[in-house]
């Protein structure tokens, strides 16, 4: 078997290695190496929380047996990394905090378990904002592979701007080849916002189509696994792994049978009805950005398509509302983590409530501190209907808008955020980072699907990604949409120039 073409790897998504390795083109053994060692010369980008050759190319032996035998899966020998909030056996688990530092799960995520039984080599576990929380993936508490100390994860077309967030890392390995595909979260907008910054691919399915078990809860009503990858072919061949139910295991998971997502990538979208929300073209819209999206749309034009006009008149109401029900989860979520049972310990305390105070207050960084405490806050004797309650209801508005949309139109676009990626520390203010989610989080209250699709590039050269929102369930007329924008224009296949 050659080795020839090692070279080349990190430039194939997941669907040409995964073809290579069918043909035994290339052995997983060999594209195990070659993505491990393209990871170790990349680590200033701190996309990485753990590494491990050893483990990758053990699931990498075993795949090259189950494909000498002809038993193989569909995408065996394929390496992927994990989101640090998806709990793994062979990898450290901490949700990019200093409370689980360290801590090794039991067992793995079902959706690890699901691409590992369909073949996939797992290579460690990337950066994230702590427990999820943050629009920028500068909330990272413990250091990246190679690295003395934590830091921000860097964005690959710039190094001086960030990759968006939570799902930083894996939007970053992505972009800048360190794996062909990756899984990612997604609460308020966390796997297409940085798929949009670093100029790829990414898809949050309907809520509970990608089970949760074995994934570190931030809110459980909004928390959703997905997947980013170089195309929309690639997550397409992912996320039909990846999702499946799991009703004994995750009360959220729909008990629905197996999809194959790609089945519609190269159907025809004559006629088909684009919605396009007049709130998402107003003010606080960039002009590269607004460009560029228009521009995405007038493609959609020539291929057959159609578009309208339309409005979700309560988008200005889904940044409170978030900031209210997300904290609120949060707080009641994470006050497992007491130092106790789990998770980080104090060394010094006095008696068991100043051990709570003095782990918590050492173990969580500023941004979860601030959410707990908003969480905490609104779910009080005297706030809980003012606050909690009238969420919950103007939640349910936001979700009938949507519904009301879809009978004007079968997809909704627009764009992820309103700028292309800032620079690192250029948005100190934790409220200016909430309001770059204006635009992803509807679809994210609601449950629906939606993703991330490159559609060009805007001020200093950075991507700029179109958001495609269906209805629920409608993930493979989404993955088509991206397709045929896709096969129209080259967006995804351009890369950055690393050093």
């Amino acid at each position: 078997m050659s080795s020839s073409n090692n070279t080349e790897l990190h430039d194939l998504g997941v669907a040409g290695l995964a073809a290579r390795l069918q043909a035994r083109q290339v052995s997983a053994v060999e594209a195990a190496r070659h993505f491990v060692q393209r990871a170790r010369q990349q680590q200033a980008l701190g996309a990485f929380l753990a590494l491990d050759e050893d483990v990758a190319l053990a699931q990498a032996r075993a795949q090259d047996e189950a494909l000498a035998a002809g038993r193989a899966g569909p995408l065996a020998g394929v390496p992927i990394a994990h989101k640090d909030v998806f709990v793994t056996r062979d990898f450290p688990s901490t949700a990019s905090s200093r409370m689980l530092a360290g801590y090794r799960s039991p067992f793995d995520a079902t959706i690890v378990a699901n691409l590992a039984a369909a073949g996939c080599v797992s290579l460690g576990k990337l950066s994230c904002d702590e427990f999820a929380m943050g629009g920028s993936n500068e909330n990272v508490a413990v250091p990246a592979v190679g690295l003395s100390e934590p830091q921000p994860v860097r964005n690959p077309w710039d190094t001086a701007r960030v990759p968006g967030g939570s799902s930083g890392g894996s939007a970053t390995a992505v972009a800048a080849g360190l794996v062909p595909g990756a899984t990612a979260s997604d609460t308020g907008g966390s796997i297409r916002q940085p798929a949009a910054f670093c100029g790829t691919t990414g898809i949050k399915p309907t809520y509970g189509r990608a089970s949760r078990y074995g994934m570190i809860a931030f809110a459980s009503s909004l928390d959703q696994a997905g997947v980013v990858a170089r195309s929309a072919e690639d997550c397409a061949l992912l996320l039909s792994q990846l999702c499946g139910p799991d009703v004994l295991r995750d009360s959220t998971s729909l008990d629905m049978p197996p999809e194959d997502f790609s089945r519609q990538l190269d159907g025809r979208i004559e006629g088909l009805r684009i919605g396009v929300p007049r709130e998402f073209f107003g003010e606080g819209l960039q002009d590269d950005v607004r460009t560029a999206v228009q521009a995405a749309l007038r493609e959609y034009e020539k291929l057959g398509a159609k578009l309208v006009d339309i409005s979700l008149p309560r988008t200005d109401l889904a940044v409170p509302v978030y900031y209210i029900l997300s904290p609120a989860e949060a707080s009641s979520n994470l006050s497992r983590f007491d130092g106790v049972r789990y998770g980080h310990r104090a060394a010094q305390y006095t008696d068991l409530m100043d051990m709570y105070k003095k782990s918590r207050s050492e173990a969580f960084g500023e941004e979860v501190k601030r959410r707990i405490m908003i969480g905490t806050y609104v779910l009080s004797e005297g706030y809980y209907d003012a606050y909690y309650l009238q969420a919950q209801r103007l939640r349910r508005m936001i979700a009938d808008d949507l519904q009301q949309a879809f009978t004007q139109c079968d997809v909704i676009a627009g764009p992820v955020a309103p700028s292309v990626a800032w620079t690192i520390g250029g948005k100190s203010d934790p409220l200016a980072t909430y309001l770059a989610d204006i635009y992803t989080l509807p679809a994210s209250l609601a449950g629906l699907p939606a993703m991330s699709v490159p559609a060009g590039f805007g001020e200093g050269g950075m991507p700029v990604g179109l958001q495609l929102i269906g209805n629920h369930f409608g993930e493979a007329r989404l993955l088509n949409l991206a397709h045929r924008l896709q096969q129209a224009t080259d967006f995804h296949q351009r890369r950055p120039a690393l050093a």
